[in-house]
């Protein structure tokens, strides 16, 4: 009984293969024709010995014309066969190739949905959070009555929120005019006093309509953190920690982005050859590199992807590379930010 080979066999494999049959091939049809060149020579030198021979030769002249004429029929069957196998195998050689393309493309776009994946699902938690936090007694007290024990004691909750959930750099408090009255690390970053009025996460909180909706802004680098790359969602502090209370304020929750988004694409399931010469990116909806594996581009680079309004897929670039790709599927309720998943491999 066959048994199975317990060898993984790879398109690579079947490309090596055919590769090596070609080159076989190639190599017996020379031979062949330098075998029947011979032959043609013998016949030819036969020839002019039979007519030396005079009637003689006449008999051994037939032979060497038979000769003559087999070499040739020879040759031909040589040409031909390195001219339709060569065809054929130069044929199996591209689908072998197709079809390990095809393979490497899928696989390469998995691995970016799984990236993204991850992201959601990590920041369709922060949605959690900041909805929660909101409702904390401490915060919607400080913003109904912005006095300095309540803020103090606003700021010193926060802290203790930071301190169990280590993926934020910090928790802001904002009155309505967008003054910041409470922070969880003010001995770390001297943001209270300061007014975030004009950033895009505060001006989106309040307009929400209830306190179970969100807002969320694009990676950006936040001054007041010490130029940190931040994702920061903000919700609505309302009246009673109501969601149907009256607006008093906004909660602002900054995600550390950097480590966070860095972990995620360095843990991209490459193979050591690959790593070499791949990249992993998260990109936005723009096209801006907010994560890379190699750290090169970040909110400076913009990849130009070719989706043709695919969710998923994979292609050739003119620069002869493979680019993989999958958008944001989103995670529950967290429809996502239209953001990529991008592997970039060169050949």
């Amino acid at each position: 009984m066959d048994t199975i080979s317990e060898t993984e066999v790879s398109v690579n494999d079947i490309i090596d293969c055919t590769v090596r049959a070609r080159d076989l091939t190639q190599h017996k049809v020379r031979d062949i024709r330098q075998v029947t060149a011979t032959l043609r020579i013998l016949a030819l030198n036969a020839l002019i010995e039979a007519r030396r021979a005079g009637d003689m030769g006449a008999g051994f002249g037939v032979v060497a014309d038979e000769v003559k004429a087999i070499s040739t029929q020879v040759e031909g069957l040589s040409l031909s066969l390195a001219s339709e196998l060569g065809g054929e195998i130069e044929a199996l050689e591209k689908l072998a190739k197709d079809m390990a393309l095809q393979a490497q493309g899928s696989r390469l776009m998995d691995l970016s949905l799984n990236a993204i994946e991850l992201i959601d699902r990590n920041l369709y938690e922060r949605t959690c959070d900041v909805r929660w936090w909101a409702t904390d007694s401490a915060v919607w007290e400080a913003a109904a009555n912005p006095s300095a024990d309540a803020c103090a004691y606003a700021s010193s909750r926060l802290g203790v929120i930071l301190d169990a959930y280590t993926v934020y750099l910090d928790l802001w408090l904002c009155d309505l005019n967008g003054k910041i009255i409470a922070s969880g690390r003010p001995s770390v970053f001297r943001a209270a006093g300061e007014s975030v009025r004009a950033r895009d996460w505060f001006q989106k909180a309040f307009d929400l309509p209830d306190g179970n909706a969100f807002a969320v802004a694009d990676i950006t680098t936040e001054p007041l953190l010490n130029g940190a790359q931040i994702a920061t969602y903000a919700t609505g502090v309302r009246e009673g920690g109501r969601a149907d209370g009256k607006l008093i304020g906004v909660l602002g929750v900054h995600f550390d982005w950097q480590p966070q988004a860095r972990a995620i694409v360095n843990g991209v399931r490459l193979t050591d050859s690959e790593k070499s010469r791949s990249r992993a990116l998260l990109v936005d909806a723009n096209g801006l590199i907010i994560a890379a594996s190699d750290g090169r581009g970040v909110l400076t680079e913009r990849v130009p992807l070719d989706t043709r309004d695919r969710k998923g897929g994979h292609y050739i670039d003119r620069a002869e590379r493979l680019i993989a790709f999958h958008k944001t599927p989103g995670y529950e309720t967290y429809a996502g930010l239209g953001w990529y998943g991008v592997i970039i491999q060169e050949s």
